[in-house]
């Protein structure tokens, strides 16, 4: 009797009280308390890096590596190097390349990107000029409009245009 009058008190149905159909849009209390829970968000492993990086090597350190894999003679040192760097065998064949090429001393990698172009400045010269010129072409157009309209103005009211010229003839 304890039991059911532990159900009976209890607020919650049991699943024997549950009804077992629902309607098609209608979710489970399970279903419905997960969607408004935000407390339960696993947190995430530590583990693993949130996001992967490049490594870069400096050329100093790319020259210390090689030099330190060329000194290696016993069987098993190079491989030792690697481990003991993080590194792997592809990056000393790269490495070799790139110091045969000359790429490997100080300041010898260069930016990376595109290459500055030598005439840009030139191109960006040419271009202002070329508004500056279309500017006084504009301007120079409502002058001359201005000027012919106060021509035939002056022949309208038989006023000379010159002042100083009034008196004599051309």
């Amino acid at each position: 009797m304890e039991q059911s009058e532990q159900r009976k008190s209890s607020p919650w149905p049991s699943r024997s009280e549950e009804p077992s159909e629902r309607s098609a849009g209608e979710r489970s209390e399970t279903a419905r308390s997960a969607e408004g829970s935000s407390e339960r968000v696993a947190a995430p492993d530590p583990e693993v890096p949130a996001a992967a990086t490049r490594r870069r090597f400096p050329a100093a350190y790319k020259a210390r590596i090689l030099r330190e894999a060329e000194a290696c003679r016993a069987p098993g040192e190079v491989g030792a190097l690697l481990r003991r760097e993080g590194l792997y065998s592809s990056h000393l064949a790269l490495w070799r390349k790139a110091r045969a090429a000359g790429e490997l001393k100080p300041g010898a990698g260069g930016r990376r990107g595109p290459k500055p172009d030598p005439t840009r400045a030139e191109r960006r010269e040419v271009e202002r000029l070329e508004r500056e010129n279309a500017r006084l072409k504009r301007r120079l157009e409502r002058a001359e409009a201005i000027i012919e309209v106060q021509r035939k103005l002056s022949a309208l009211l038989n006023t000379p245009l010159n002042p100083d010229s009034a008196g004599r003839s051309e």
